[in-house]
């Protein structure tokens, strides 16, 4: 809270108060995404092709939404997507 006080007209103060409630929520996302991608990796490592899967379908998901939600890039996601996907069809 002591950054309003650098802020003296209202709408700065409100856009500050904005950023880092905005930033909080994308830190959680990104955090989430990398944990799922943890998860498909380790999928991968314990060579166990059904858990790659399902762990590949919630990754991807949870991804898209990222994307969606202006979190990450389209082409960011994109590739996110297709490294995870290319892990696990190296499996086969």
């Amino acid at each position: 809270m002591e950054v309003l006080k650098l802020a003296n007209i209202k709408s700065a103060k409100k856009r500050i108060l904005v950023n880092e409630t905005k930033a909080e929520r994308n830190k959680s996302i990104r955090s989430a995404i990398k944990t799922y991608t943890k998860k498909v990796e380790a999928a991968v490592e314990a060579n166990d092709k059904e858990a790659a899967a399902s762990a590949l379908k919630v990754a991807s998901t949870e991804i898209d939404k990222a994307c969606s939600k202006g979190v990450f890039h389209k082409n960011n996601a994109a590739r996110k997507i297709s490294r995870l996907t290319n892990l696990v069809n190296a499996m086969n």
